[in-house]
């Protein structure tokens, strides 16, 4: 069992606490979700569980985090260069255990989890996978281990629709407890029954952790309600208090102008008013300690603010892509043997498929097309350094021109999206991965971009923030072009899916394809 006492992280560089005296016991029935806003300490949290020793130099742990007796299987979000540069035979070999290695459970795990045995050799780097391919080997080498408590971050990120939908099954049915972070709502839905909520109220200053042993459905129901409930009641207490401290104040001031008028010749009316003075007063007193017990307004994490330019548009004929590929190749391996892509005007696409079919390489060709037939566009790749300076911050990374006016307005529109004031100038290496992306919509708002191409742009964003990124993405006015897995991004945002395979693209029947969402 997992039992975690009185757990506070304080980052040391800005002495921000993301969390605070953090009590939790992980029960054997538990699928437990960790969710939030990006850089709230979500994946920070797991690491102090599985790999404390990762955090030294940058985090400092206080409290007690307990997990003796237990075989943990741990899945970060992020792998090192020096982990990417291995070969998967050399990764596996280091996390089995030969002695005891179960042949049977092993292909079991590879026909379940979709992952070809000939991927795990001397010849192959785990950085040469494909995103999805990285996850299910990394979850086929903890699953080997056969752990007791699982640890998960983002474990849908990359996978294909299939995978997405046999991890859930995988989560909901097994034997051992689970803590989990992900932002694919439905996944959460369909498999957690404990939600921990961590949040960062005051513009950071106060962490806040909320724990409910409720479905992901109905903690954001309740959650929402008790916001709306506690919001009507506090305006109302409001506007009855000012209500009263009106009448109070317009007693008051009757009473110290008869004071100020009265006349010396009138003693005893004089009396009368200072009398009456002396009660508004202590009324005055009494009206102050009931200001101090109105209900408060609920205290909470509001969502990102996500608002492209509504004028803008793209003409309905215009040819945003017409590309022919054949054949669809990468490092001299055949994807797919032909693809047609032909996008125009305001249309927006979603480009599904397997793992390893290809949908990153085919989004880069895309790309390049675009900016031959010199559109405005905004890119959002799935690896986020691969158009990020590491050593910039995030006022640096959005500048073009540096002038005054454009500073200000960087700033003003990093604080809509909640980052703090310090974490505008942290270096981007040290923002969680849903900061990075916030910086990638900022960039193509503020660059006007008619064209968007995005490479799994929600995978890293926090599941309450998805239906402000999916209402702003719809209402969109220019032509996108994406790859993506999450079905409710798909379903609410795109009018058309394809499917990409050896083949080619083929036009997917929407309502089979995503039915239960």
């Amino acid at each position: 069992m997992l039992i975690i006492k009185d757990l506070t992280l304080t980052m040391t560089k800005d002495l921000r606490v993301l969390l605070d005296d953090f009590n939790f016991s992980l029960q054997p029935d538990m699928k437990a979700a960790l969710i939030g806003e990006e850089g709230n300490g979500k994946s920070t949290l797991l690491k102090a569980i599985a790999e404390p020793e990762a955090l030294q130099g940058y985090m400092e742990i206080k409290g007690e985090i307990i997990t003796s007796g237990e075989v943990l299987g741990y899945l970060p979000q992020v792998l090192s260069d020096a982990i990417l540069h291995q070969s998967t035979k050399r990764y596996f070999e280091d996390r089995v255990n030969w002695e005891d290695f179960d042949y049977s459970a092993f292909y079991r795990l590879l026909g379940e989890i979709g992952f070809p045995e000939d991927r795990i050799s001397p010849d192959l780097q785990l950085r040469q996978l494909s995103g999805g391919e990285k996850i299910k080997f990394l979850l086929l080498c903890e699953m080997i281990k056969r752990p007791t408590l699982l640890l998960l971050d983002e474990p849908s990120n990359d996978l294909d629709l299939e995978s997405v939908q046999w991890l859930e099954g995988f989560i909901r049915d097994a034997k051992v407890p689970v803590m989990f972070v992900s932002h694919d709502e439905l996944l959460l839905q369909r498999c957690a029954n404990t939600i921990i909520h961590l949040e960062q109220l005051m513009r950071k200053r106060k962490p806040q952790y909320t724990i409910a042993r409720l479905s992901y459905g109905e903690y954001v129901k309740n959650r929402d309600e008790r916001i709306v409930r506690q919001t009507r009641l506090a305006r109302k207490e409001r506007e009855e208090y000012e209500a009263k401290m009106e009448r109070y104040r317009r007693i008051y001031e009757k009473v110290q102008h008869g004071l100020r008028s009265v006349s010396r010749q009138a003693p005893s009316t004089a009396k009368n008013l200072k009398d009456k003075m002396h009660s508004v007063k202590a009324q005055g007193k009494r009206l102050q300690k009931e200001g101090e017990q109105l209900a408060k307004r609920p205290d909470f994490e509001e969502s990102i603010n996500v608002i492209f330019d509504q004028d803008l548009t793209v003409p309905r004929g215009k040819v945003i892509v017409d590309l022919h590929l054949e054949p669809l190749q990468a490092g001299g391996r055949i994807l797919s043997r032909s693809v047609s892509l032909q996008i125009a005007g305001s249309q927006k696409v979603c480009i599904v498929g397997a793992n390893g079919a290809g949908k990153t390489t085919l989004l880069r060709e895309v790309l390049r097309e675009v900016a031959a037939r010199g559109l405005n566009y905004g890119y959002m790749p799935q690896d986020y350094t691969e158009h990020m300076d590491p050593q910039q911050n995030a006022v640096e990374f959005l500048t073009r021109s540096g002038t005054k006016e454009e500073l200000t307005t960087i700033r003003t529109y990093l604080g809509s999206m909640n980052f703090t004031a310090e974490e505008m100038y942290h270096p981007l290496t040290e923002l969680s991965g849903g900061q990075r992306a916030k910086l990638y919509f900022a960039k193509m708002i503020l660059e006007r971009a008619e064209v968007l191409v995005l490479d799994e742009p929600t995978r890293n964003l926090s599941p309450l923030s998805g239906p402000e990124i999916r209402a702003a993405l719809k209402e969109f006015g220019g032509c996108i072009i994406a790859v993506s897995h999450d079905r409710k991004f798909i379903s609410e945002v795109f009018q058309e899916v394809l499917q990409l395979d050896g083949e080619g693209l083929h036009p997917v029947g929407f309502l089979s394809q995503f039915q239960d969402i």
